[in-house]
């Protein structure tokens, strides 16, 4: 019977200490949620949107005006450093106004570059800035980064044509790849534009 008694403390016991950790796996993902949503209304606040590149509108009147869209970001006027992005043969494609924990690329009067043209998409959106974003993503997860430093960008449209990006939260090492990484696609897409097969 004392055997029967013992096991039954036991079990009563190890209840016990499921039950804690079941209240304290509860409390966590409570937590975790709510940084979630907070780093999701973030994304928001700063106009980002992942469909809106993937399904790019037909008219302009779809998306909202340019200023609306660029609004979390400072003018131009605001840089500390102007970088022309230009083709091997000097032709301008856009210009890289640098600030403080900003990056415009305002794409060069003239330059009708189109969301769907290669490699925008596939390399510069999916490979670059996304992939950028998802290590921030990850280390807001784990806890070595705080939602607010997380990488975010923002590409204005009018229509299918790119006007702008707006990128925040980069280093210095960050933005020398996002310099070449810009100008490689805008080279590649000026090439296209010239000689459309």
């Amino acid at each position: 019977m004392s055997e029967e008694v013992e096991a039954i403390k036991k079990l009563i016991a190890f209840k016990k200490r499921l039950e804690k950790r079941a209240e304290k796996l509860e409390s966590e993902l409570k937590e975790l949620q709510a940084m979630l949503e907070t780093v999701n209304s973030m994304l928001l606040a700063k106009g980002f949107k992942r469909a809106e590149i993937a399904k790019a509108p037909s008219t302009a009147e779809a998306l909202p005006p340019k200023e609306e869209i660029a609004q979390p970001f400072p003018p131009p006027t605001e840089s500390k450093e102007i970088i022309p992005l230009k083709t091997d043969t000097g032709e301008l494609l856009a210009k890289l106004y640098v600030g403080e924990d900003f990056l415009r690329v305002v794409i060069a009067e003239g330059k009708d570059f189109n969301v769907n043209t290669p490699p925008f998409t596939q390399f510069l959106v999916e490979r670059v800035l996304t992939k950028m974003q998802e290590r921030d993503s990850e280390l807001v997860r784990t806890g070595q980064l705080t939602p607010e430093k997380i990488f975010s960008y923002n590409i204005v449209r009018e229509g299918d044509q790119i006007r702008e990006i707006s990128i925040r939260n980069f280093d210095a090492d960050r933005l020398r790849e996002l310099k070449s990484s810009i100008r490689w696609t805008l080279a590649k897409m000026y090439e296209k534009m010239k000689n459309p097969s």
